[in-house]
């Protein structure tokens, strides 16, 4: 009987994961890629949404609310930092209080209310501006105070839970419909779903070790290793992690780990959790020089978008292309790029590196950061050459659809998926790869955060350049009017910002220590490699 038991025991899981009532489950039942199949469905249809969303927005801002290119350039990006940043909350909801499923559903049903009401805003006549034909924004009517309410409300609520030729309403309408049907798919595959109880956050572990240290800031650090708190190896088999031992980088923290009499987790910590905490430190210099890359990244939402309103979009006789689709062409840049680079480059470079990954992971983000320079240089030339026409055809002082075609764009949107390949990839799989084991969530949030603050930093750096070229009676860079400003300054100016950045990136990786179980696990991989 005995073995019997035993034998059935093995068949549950063993990771910790229930049902939703918190009963023990079968690995056989749940779990495994049936269960993802009904969230991959679901985030299909949630990234038609957010594209269709952030794709279009500059285009509405400036045309239907009648916002100049810098306002509504502003508004785009700071919602697309909030849009990042929200998650990171999200992920504390769900690990301190809240389960994921619960986390997800309710944020799902924001999502949808956000959706529906965007989708109102931009199709009831009396939510929505009238029409205006003007060609400078500043002569339209502007919206009223309602109008704008429902609108950012719409946006924002959006944000919190995260086709230009067919009109706004059906545009905005179609991705809800399809978030509707991703709901719903979530639904369909609860009972095929694994569930972890909530065990508090990363955050709340991280931020006892920084409290512990200062409040202990006048103990002396023992120098046998052996003497700092640590709890029993079977505690982290039990609870499957992993015991980390002590190190002498920023010793200041290990004060967390000197036992005084107390056994308050906030005056006394692990050494393991001193150590885990260590490591998020240590990427933050790596996360500060990933901003500013997420300002270029903008640039596909806001300004490129609006240099392709004032070029010709006809293809053939009855069909113009839409400015806000070019931004298909870095997706499609971006797979086609993570393919060649998989399937072709890794295996060429494997043979002199001897990497598993051919180069390292902040050889990678490197190689974006370059890609983002090339990028900002070429977006400045073809706006000087835009220009240049416009001048010559005497539209620089009215806003006349300029006499090129819009695919000259397409340099700057195809090497920007290029460089996503190597940079974006790159930036997410260094965060969680060099995250302890137990902190991959934080990991993660580091990516979101630099897409966030990068976005915020966006809208810093453009009215800040357009208020300073404004000065003296100048007209500035950045005015409503694209055939009259100076993009291609603009352009430039922030590919000297990425070429400083870059070199403040290769200082930081100079000195980065990549984490020592992922070293002797590359190291293993290299003799393996070596061997074939």
């Amino acid at each position: 009987m005995g073995g019997e038991e035993d034998g059935c025991g093995d068949q549950y899981t063993e990771d910790g994961t229930v049902d939703l009532k918190g009963n023990p489950i079968l690995r056989s039942k749940r779990g495994r890629w049936a269960a993802c199949s009904f969230i991959v469905v679901y985030e299909m249809f949630e990234r038609v949404a957010y594209c269709g969303i952030s794709a279009n927005l500059i285009i509405y801002l400036t045309t239907k609310l009648h916002q100049g290119t810098v306002t509504a350039s502003n508004h785009v990006t700071n919602w697309l930092g909030i849009v990042w940043l929200t998650p990171i909350l999200g992920a504390y909801v769900a690990d301190a209080h809240l389960n994921r499923y619960w986390t997800f559903l309710i944020a799902s049903s924001i999502y949808f209310s956000g959706m529906s009401l965007l989708t109102l805003a931009v199709s009831v006549p009396g939510l929505r501006p009238p029409h205006c034909v003007a060609s400078n924004p500043a002569d339209c009517p502007e919206p009223t105070n309602t109008e704008l309410t429902v609108f950012y409300a719409a946006l924002y609520i959006v944000a919190l839970g995260a086709g230009d030729n067919v009109g706004w309403g059906l545009g905005y309408g179609l991705p809800t419909l399809g978030l509707v049907l991703g709901i719903m798919s979530f639904l369909i595959g609860t009972p095929s779903y694994r569930h972890k109880k909530p065990t508090g956050s990363p955050f709340t572990r991280m931020a006892r070790v920084i409290v512990a240290a200062l409040r202990k800031r006048e103990v002396v650090v023992p120098s046998e290793t052996k003497e700092l708190y640590e709890v029993h190896l079977e505690e982290y088999t039990k609870k499957g992690k992993f015991k980390i031992d002590s190190t002498p980088s920023l010793r200041f923290l290990n004060k967390a780990c000197v036992e005084t009499g107390s056994k308050n987790p906030w005056m006394l910590c692990s050494v393991t959790e001193v150590e885990e905490t260590k490591q998020m430190l240590r990427m933050i210099p790596i996360l500060i020089t990933m901003f500013l890359p997420s300002v270029m990244v903008s640039q596909t939402h806001t300004l490129f978008v609006k240099q392709a309103t004032t070029l010709n979009k006809n293809i053939g006789d009855h069909f113009k292309f839409p400015p806000a689709s070019l931004g298909a062409f870095v997706t499609v840049s971006m797979l086609l790029s993570i393919i060649i680079y998989d399937r072709v480059f890794v295996k060429i470079i494997q043979k002199w590196t001897k990497n598993p990954r051919g180069i390292t992971l902040l050889q990678r983000l490197g190689t974006g950061l370059a890609l983002h320079i090339l990028i900002m240089i070429i977006a400045s030339l073809i706006e000087k050459y835009r220009l240049s026409t416009t001048k010559r055809h005497g539209l620089d002082e009215t806003k006349g659809q300029v006499p090129l075609t819009i695919f000259i764009l397409l340099p700057q949107f195809i090497l920007m998926g290029m460089s996503d390949a190597c940079f974006e990839v790159a930036k997410i799989e260094f965060f969680y790869d060099q995250a302890p084991e137990s902190m991959k969530s934080i990991g993660t949030s580091y990516s979101m955060t630099s897409y966030g603050v990068g976005n915020f930093l966006s809208s810093a750096i453009l009215s800040t350049v357009s208020h300073i070229t404004k000065e003296n009676d100048h007209k500035g860079w950045i005015q409503n009017n694209l055939n009259a400003s100076r993009l291609d300054y603009y352009f430039m100016f922030l590919a000297i910002l990425s070429a400083v950045n870059f070199v403040f990136f290769l200082v930081v990786a100079r000195y980065y220590q990549y984490r020592a179980e992922v070293s002797n696990s590359m190291e293993i991989l290299k003799e393996e490699l070596m061997r074939t």
